[in-house]
């Protein structure tokens, strides 16, 4: 039987090793709130440049607001005098119709699924490859922090395409060490806009099929404590 990684340990190590601190780092952000606890934590030891490339947003709009927040909260991190190194960010291509097309197919899938995975991979993908034509230091992503994200799955993916482009994956399970509460504080903080579905059109039917049967808490929405078990 294959033991289970622990990637907190994997990322402790790694930052415990001065030689490390100050390396660029390319960061995919999914949001502003999933981004609040990794910006603190990780600003102290790497020069950040967030990406947002998230072209599983369906709607303009949405995508308007959340990259906004995202700014916004970059902007007011970097007046933090525990900022060590200064944040910035690159705004990606978005391209909601190639999303669609690449889980064409999926649609039927169960939110976690194979799905999922595809998303998992084309964001990663794109973040590899700028922090390969940016010759950054390292490559990773903030999904780890959400309790509804397969932080096996997504070091698997980031593993694999660190391969491929030659840039070292930064492995992490960011709602380790109360992460994932730590971002709800922040958020809550810096008043963010906290979404209730991950972006894409599937997501957001199923949580409007949640809210019609009188369930809630997913997502970023959520500050349900049971998930205090998975950190």
């Amino acid at each position: 039987m294959q033991t289970k990684q622990n990637y907190q340990r994997m990322l402790d190590k790694l930052l415990e090793n001065p030689a490390n601190h100050g390396k660029r780092l390319l960061l995919h952000s999914c949001c502003a709130p999933c981004s609040s606890y990794v910006l603190v934590y990780l600003s102290s030891y790497f020069q950040i440049t967030v990406l947002y490339f998230n072209p599983n947003i369906s709607q303009l709009t949405e995508y308007n607001k959340r990259v906004a927040e995202q700014k916004r909260l970059i902007e007011a991190l970097n007046q933090r005098k525990e900022t060590v190194y200064p944040i910035s960010i690159i705004e990606g291509d978005y391209e909601p119709r190639s999303f669609l097309d690449l889980t064409k197919g999926y649609e039927e899938c169960p939110e976690g699924g194979e799905r999922c995975f595809l998303c998992y991979e084309m964001r990663l993908r794109e973040t590899a490859r700028m922090a390969r034509e940016g010759q950054y230091d390292y490559f990773t992503t903030t999904l780890t922090i959400s309790p509804l994200k397969k932080a096996d799955k997504l070091n698997e993916i980031g593993g694999l395409l660190s391969g491929e482009y030659g840039v070292p994956y930064l492995f992490s399970d960011f709602k380790k060490k109360n992460g994932y509460l730590t971002s709800i504080a922040l958020s809550k903080e810096y008043d963010l806009y906290r979404q209730d579905y991950c972006g894409c059109v599937y997501s957001k039917a199923e949580r409007e099929r949640q809210k019609a049967a009188g369930n809630c808490g997913r997502e970023c929405e959520s500050d349900n404590s049971d998930f205090n078990s998975e950190i």
